[in-house]
């Protein structure tokens, strides 16, 4: 039996990353299986996640190029259907070609869950006698909150750290100096934990909204239609999620080390002395609490990102405009080299 040609077609990043690992996905076991022999090709084919027919009709193209059987598509964009319902699968009617939405799957166990999905659309487009549903829509009320899940794991928040190390070094300097101030000490000492938390909060906002606006992240609907306005939506609170993580991370990072410098460096009973009260080391990582806030506001805002391209590469909104961007050049590139045969 001659064997089945399936091409995986991947969004670049992570879908590629994941599509890859399947190079050697074969059939479920049966007395008449046939061998499948797959190719991966990265490319964004994706534009918007509302235009599942569009994502699908440029997966079966792929088919015919390439000279696939059958054709898989992956991406890492949410995909909505004509009703409105965000979808895990969508099968073509003909049964050539199918599109997963990787963070549907929810985030966890991704490689393990995708290749199951993966082998299960191949084996029931392969099936002529198969009967399963053209597409596997998402439960209405969970669906989004596994959906919103699946996208910000897509982000991988803590990476966004290396994009803020230019920020993360100018606070620990500012928290360096802070922790021996004098005046630090004695605001530190006035404050109740409830505005230490209180602070704690404001400065983590404080540096999400300057990222968003500096990194221009926030995504703005294309129309006035209830489609784009959910998408943004749906945009907008990954990116805030993922950058809150990220920020957090960066925070507890900022502590750690405040908190090492301040044990080394300072003695309870020297600051009691000068403040004239009793501290002792437990006051030490209130101080460190109360610096680590200072600086993050202090460092963050003060500093200017050390590469925009690693934030904005957090965001859904941006790798959108990227994949637009490559497709339109792609299909330039193409309709040139048309152009130029027919010249010849």
């Amino acid at each position: 039996m001659d064997p089945i040609r399936v091409g995986l077609v991947a969004d670049p990043a992570s879908p590629t990353e994941i599509a890859q690992q399947m190079g050697d996905l074969d059939p479920p076991r049966g007395p008449d299986r046939a061998t499948w022999d797959v190719d991966v090709v990265s490319e964004p084919f994706t534009v918007g996640s509302e235009e599942v027919g569009t994502a699908i009709d440029r997966l079966a193209e792929h088919a015919s190029r390439h000279g696939w059987d059958l054709v898989v598509g992956l991406t890492e964009l949410p995909l909505r259907d004509d009703d409105g319902r965000y979808l895990l699968t969508k099968v073509d009617p003909g049964g050539r070609a199918a599109v997963l939405s990787l963070p549907a799957l929810g985030g966890l166990r991704m490689h393990a869950r995708a290749r199951h999905a993966v082998r299960e659309l191949v084996g029931g487009m392969a099936d002529a006698t198969s009967s399963d549903d053209e597409r596997v829509p998402l439960p209405r009320v969970r669906g989004r909150g596994r959906l919103l899940v699946g996208m910000v794991l897509a982000n991988r928040p803590w990476l966004l750290v290396p994009g803020l190390k230019s920020a993360l070094v100018a606070a620990l300097a500012t928290g360096a100096v802070a922790t021996i101030n004098s005046t630090v000490w004695l605001l530190a000492g006035s404050l109740s934990t409830w505005r230490l938390a209180v602070a704690t909060v404001a400065s983590v906002a404080l540096v999400v909204g300057w990222l968003v606006v500096d990194g221009q992240l926030w995504d703005r609907p294309d129309d006035s239609s209830p489609e784009a306005r959910e998408r943004s939506r749906l945009y907008n609170t990954s990116t805030l999620v993922t950058l809150v993580i990220g920020v957090v991370v960066c925070y507890l990072m900022l502590y750690v080390v405040n908190l090492a410098w301040a044990l080394f460096v300072l003695d309870p009973a020297v600051m009691g002395g000068y403040l004239g009260s009793t501290l002792g080391y437990g006051d030490l990582f209130l101080l460190s609490w109360f610096v680590a806030s200072a600086a993050t506001v202090g460092g963050g805002l003060g500093s200017g990102l050390e590469s925009d391209d690693a934030i904005r590469a957090a965001t859904y909104s941006k790798r959108e405009e990227e994949r637009r961007a490559r497709l339109a050049g792609g299909r330039r590139g193409r309709r040139g080299r048309r152009g130029r045969e027919r010249q010849g």
